[in-house]
């Protein structure tokens, strides 16, 4: 009889492993297969929500088929308590698990209205856009020049929603008085900013914010991710450069950066510095004599005069030797990487070549025929444009 009874309860436990095994099958099969959904929606997830709540959200919505296999699912990931505030889109048939990672990995919101605070290096503007989920492309709402403008209407309706999203762009090539000018001018953001950081040691880029943000920890954002760029970019940087630290290497970063917009030029820019640099000529860059006259603070707004290319400054470098003793901007990486590695060139000199680069050169007759070329092409349109890189 035992014998009976031991032979049915281990057919028993048999069972239910088996059947434990299949509901576990089950329940990943529904976790990872595609979902319910039939077209994007927009998911926004509260500041301090439960994951109970997001999901129940979800299946309301027709997200996801069950709460309780999402919340096991996401239990099972070690993700329960990694919900990330903000709006995300959800696309057509998102599976549990893409749904997980959408609101747990980055935390960047990808739907909803945003508000793109730019910090140019003529002026900062306020975007206000709104996600198009049939399109997946942001429709500009209206835009403003910040501290200029009066706040339009549309921005004053929903800057206070706390579904809307706040991203801070910042260009390549702005200084640090523009950065901290423009971040006291922006509306959503709290705390004050008394020191403005040293020239070229915040980094150019996007930076998620929402209403409140502190300005100071922007800022500290911003040192650390320069901080990082230029640390990497030294470790991997080309034997032999003319220049012996990290803060050398981001001068010259700088001066490529405001020499030059279009990407593909920065290491031939770059190679004409250094090579200038090892053999001991002057860099005559005219923006490190606009630097030596704002100090960074706004645009020059006019071209240069021929008696300020003469008077002395310390980052005049058609009367200094070597590098001026600070950056004259804040340079992004690729500028910073083409510092770090220039291109293997022989050239000495470059110009405008009219349609927005420049034309380079290894002689000065090859130089000066270059800049014939341009003044003739000033001619033509009225301008009075650069010269580029000059000839002792």
């Amino acid at each position: 009889m035992w014998r009976s009874v031991a032979s049915n309860a281990l057919t028993f436990f048999v069972v239910v492993l088996i059947a434990m095994a299949a509901l576990v099958a089950w329940g990943r099969n529904e976790f990872v297969k595609p979902g319910p959904l039939t077209g994007p929606i927009c998911l926004q997830v509260e500041a301090g929500a439960s994951l109970s709540a997001v999901s129940r959200n979800l299946e309301e919505r027709g997200a996801i088929t069950d709460a309780r296999i999402f919340r096991i699912g996401a239990e099972y990931a070690k993700l329960a308590d990694d919900l990330k505030f903000g709006s995300y889109m959800l696309p057509a048939s998102a599976s549990m698990s893409e749904v997980l990672e959408a609101i747990t990995s980055s935390g960047r919101s990808t739907c909803g209205m945003m508000v793109n605070f730019r910090i140019g290096i003529a002026k900062s503007d306020v975007v206000l856009s709104e996600r198009n989920l049939g399109t997946d492309s942001f429709v500009e709402k209206t835009r403003f020049d910040a501290g200029v403008d009066p706040l339009p209407p549309e921005y004053l309706a929903v800057a206070d929603d706390p579904a809307v999203n706040f991203q801070i762009t910042v260009a390549e090539g702005v200084t640090s008085w523009q950065i901290v000018d423009s971040l006291r001018k922006a509306d959503f953001l709290s705390g004050e900013l008394d020191v403005v950081p040293d020239e070229g040691t915040l980094a150019p880029g996007s930076y998620e914010a929402k209403r409140g943000t502190d300005r100071a920890g922007l800022i500290e954002e911003m040192t650390s991710r320069q901080a990082t760029i230029l640390a990497e970019a030294w470790a991997g940087r080309a034997e032999g450069l003319p220049y012996d630290t990290p803060e050398e290497a981001l001068i010259m970063a700088s001066i490529v950066e405001k020499e030059t917009g279009i990407a593909e030029e920065r290491g031939r820019v770059a190679s004409v510095f250094v090579n200038r640099l090892q053999q001991g000529m002057r860099l005559q860059t005219d923006p490190t004599v606009i630097y030596g006259i704002t100090k960074g603070e706004g645009v020059l707004g006019r071209g240069l005069r021929q008696s300020e290319l003469r008077r002395e400054t310390p980052w005049n470098t058609y009367v200094i030797d070597g590098l001026p003793p600070t950056p004259i901007a804040n340079p992004g990486a690729d500028a910073i990487r083409a510092a770090m590695n220039p291109d293997q060139t022989d050239f000495l000199f470059f110009v405008a070549d009219g349609t927005g680069g420049h034309v380079f050169a290894a002689t000065l007759d090859e130089h000066n025929e270059n800049v014939a070329k341009w003044r003739a092409i000033e001619a033509e349109q009225g301008t009075e444009g650069e010269t580029g890189v000059q000839g002792d």
